[in-house]
C-alpha cells in the first residue's frame, strides 16, 4: 500500500456486504479509506455511515431520499448525489483505486462496467454481474487490465487456492455449498416451508435475497455461473458438493490429483478484508478455527430434483447467451415475491422456467440486448406472479 490509504468506493454500503466491509475499514484505518459510499434506498444508515467516515461522496440512488440526504450533510464537506447514473459516475473519480460492488442483483451491472471502463480494482461481491453478462465483463476487464479480485468466500477461496499455482492448469474446482435451511426436507416439507424459515440460515449472515437463494440453491448455480467466467473453466469442470459445516469454502484439484482447500470459519470479513488488501494478508481479530470442535467434516451431493434451481442455473449456463441474464432476472422476482408470502417456495423454480422458455434466445448480446431481456424476463415473471 505504499504508505497511502488505498481509496474504496462501496457500492452498496448499507447492506450486508458494504457493512462488513466498513468494519474492516474501521479497524484498519491506517490502511483503507471509504472514498465513496452509495446505497439504495437506505437513507438513514447512508447518513449515520457519511457521518462516521467522511467519505469524499455519497450517492441515495432513489431520488426521493436525496433531499433528506442532502439535508443531514449538509454541515459536512461531503458532495452529495442521486440517481441511477450517479452510480456509475462517483466510480470514475481519480483518487478511487478500488470499487467494491457489493450491490444486490442486476443493478450492480452498469456501476460495475463503468469501473472497469475507468481502470478501477473491482472487488466482486455481486455475482449477478457475471452471471447476467460474464463474456462482456470478463472481456473488459482484459481489455482494461483491471483485476477483478473476488470475494464471494467460494471464489476468494479458490482465488487463494491459486496463489503460487501459475502455469498449473486447473483439472477441477469444487465449491462448497451448506445446503441451506431445508437441506433434509422432503418435497412435501418444502411446500410448506415459509420466507421467515428461509431467512434463518444455518451457518451464514446474510442479505435477505442471498439468503433465500441460498435456500434454493440457486446462489451455487449463481456461483458456478461465476467461477466459469473468474478462472476460465468448463461447467464440467466445476463440481458442486454440500458440505453442512461450511469450513472448507472451496478446493481446486489439478493434474497430480493434489487438491488444496481454503479453510476458515463462517465469516465474510475474511474475503473482504482479503481483496482489500490483496495482495497482503494483513493481522485481524476473527474467530480461529479449533479442530477439536469440528472432529467431523463431511460432503454429500446436492439433490437437483428436491432443489431445481441449481439444475436451471446450469440449464442457462450450457445454453449461453442471453439465457442466464433471463434466469437471473426471474429469480430476482421469485424471490422478492416469495419474501412477500405472495407464492411458495416450489413455484420459484417453476416461474423461472417458464420465464427460461418464453422470453427469445440471443446467442450473442451486445450489453443492449441485456438490458431488453432483463426487462422482458421481469415482467414475465411478474405477470406468472399474478396469475
Amino acid at each position: 500500500m505504499h504508505g497511502e490509504k488505498r481509496q474504496i468506493a462501496i457500492l452498496g454500503s448499507t447492506g450486508s456486504i458494504g457493512t462488513q466491509a466498513l468494519d474492516v475499514i474501521r479497524k484498519h484505518a491506517d490502511l483503507f479509506e471509504a472514498y465513496a459510499l452509495t446505497a439504495n434506498k437506505n437513507v438513514e444508515l447512508l447518513i449515520e455511515q457519511a457521518k462516521e467516515f467522511l467519505p469524499e461522496m455519497v450517492v441515495i440512488a432513489d431520488k426521493q431520499k436525496y433531499p433528506r440526504l442532502k439535508e443531514a450533510l449538509t454541515h459536512l464537506p461531503i458532495k452529495v448525489w442521486a440517481g441511477e447514473d450517479a452510480l456509475s459516475q462517483v466510480v470514475q473519480a481519480d483518487p478511487v483505486q478500488m470499487v467494491l460492488t457489493a450491490m444486490v442483483g442486476y443493478s450492480g451491472l452498469k456501476p460495475t462496467l463503468s469501473a472497469i471502463r475507468a481502470g478501477k480494482a473491482i472487488a466482486l461481491a455481486n455475482k449477478e454481474t457475471l452471471v447476467v453478462a460474464g463474456d462482456l465483463v470478463t472481456r473488459l476487464a482484459s481489455e482494461n487490465q483491471v483485476p477483478i479480485l473476488p470475494v464471494d468466500s467460494e471464489h476468494s477461496a479458490i482465488f487463494q487456492c491459486l496463489a503460487g499455482e501459475s502455469g498449473n492448469p486447473i483439472e477441477k474446482i469444487i465449491l462448497t455449498a451448506s445446503g441451506g435451511p431445508f437441506r433434509t426436507f422432503s418435497m412435501e416439507q418444502l411446500k410448506q416451508v415459509t420466507s421467515k424459515e428461509a431467512l434463518k440460515h444455518p451457518n451464514w449472515n446474510m442479505g435477505a435475497k442471498i439468503t433465500i437463494d441460498s435456500a434454493t440453491l440457486m446462489n451455487k448455480g449463481f456461483e458456478m455461473i461465476e467461477a466459469k467466467w473468474l478462472f476460465g473453466v468448463t461447467t464440467g469442470q466445476i463440481q458442486i458438493v454440500v458440505h453442512p459445516q461450511s469450513i472448507i469454502h472451496s478446493m481446486v484439484q489439478f493434474r497430480d490429483s493434489s487438491i488444496k482447500a481454503q479453510m476458515g470459519l463462517p465469516d465474510m470479513r475474511l474475503p473482504i478484508q482479503y481483496a482489500l488488501a490483496y495482495p497482503k494478508r494483513i493481522n485481524s481479530d476473527f474467530e480461529r478455527i479449533d479442530f477439536n470442535q469440528f472432529q467431523s467434516l463431511t460432503f454429500e451431493e446436492p439433490d437437483k430434483n428436491r432443489f431445481r434451481c441449481l439444475e436451471l442455473a446450469y440449464r442457462a449456463v450450457q445454453r449461453g447467451g442471453n439465457m442466464p441474464c433471463i434466469l437471473n432476472a426471474a429469480n430476482e422476482i421469485v424471490v422478492a415475491a416469495f419474501l412477500q408470502d405472495e407464492i411458495g417456495f416450489p413455484a420459484m423454480s417453476d416461474i423461472i422456467e417458464q420465464t427460461m422458455e418464453e422470453v427469445p434466445f440471443v446467442a450473442a448480446p451486445a450489453l443492449e440486448d441485456y438490458i431488453q431481456t432483463d426487462a422482458e424476463a421481469r415482467r414475465r415473471a411478474e405477470a406468472k406472479i399474478k396469475i
